[in-house]
């Protein structure tokens, strides 16, 4: 069973370990990388504006990550969207050698239901990549806006937050508010 908890600082190097992973996956194929972020995208294990989570096996190694922030980012959004309650997803990786237990969409289902057992009717998220628009399309998500941001044109996506009480016979949640 995967489990996915808050993570804690003390998660940062398995973070960057995974982040650092899926680098070399993209860079075997020829795709833009984080690696040179890699440590700073790790320190949002105590990111002040939102909580990272981690996604963990058996064994305690992790596997996946994604931050939950509160406040959707303004920018491409309708006034109107803005104010409902949401949770916004971003920097969510996960640690290629898992691909066939597809911890990315455990991940965003987590976010779905976790979203909608808080009170929120929405779980959003943004993305530069076509190729990542119709992967999150496969979970769910649709794409309601593109921005034109600096130098990158964002996708945002939303998905309505529901219960999945079928997600717990592979994920272990373990979430202190409910």
């Amino acid at each position: 069973m995967l489990t996915m908890r808050l993570a804690t600082a003390a998660d940062a190097p398995a973070v960057a370990a995974v982040i650092r992973s899926r680098s070399t996956w993209l860079e075997e194929r020829g795709m833009p990388t984080w690696r040179d972020s890699a440590d700073s995208l790790a320190a949002q294990t105590e990111n002040s504006h939102g909580g990272m989570w981690v996604l963990e096996d058996d064994s305690a190694r992790v596997v996946g990550c994604t931050t939950v922030q509160e406040e959707t980012p303004p920018w491409g959004w309708t006034p109107e969207e803005l104010a409902e309650p949401a949770y916004y997803l971003f920097t969510t990786v996960t640690d290629p050698a898992y691909r066939a237990h597809k911890p990315g969409t455990l991940i965003a289902l987590w976010a779905v239901d976790h979203a909608a057992r808080e009170g929120k009717l929405w779980v959003r998220r943004g993305c530069m990549f076509p190729g990542l628009v119709r992967y999150y399309e496969t979970q769910g998500f649709s794409l309601l806006h593109e921005v034109q941001r600096t130098h990158n044109r964002i996708h945002l996506m939303a998905r309505r937050a529901e219960r999945l009480p079928e997600l717990s016979q592979i994920l272990k949640n373990v979430d202190q508010s409910t």
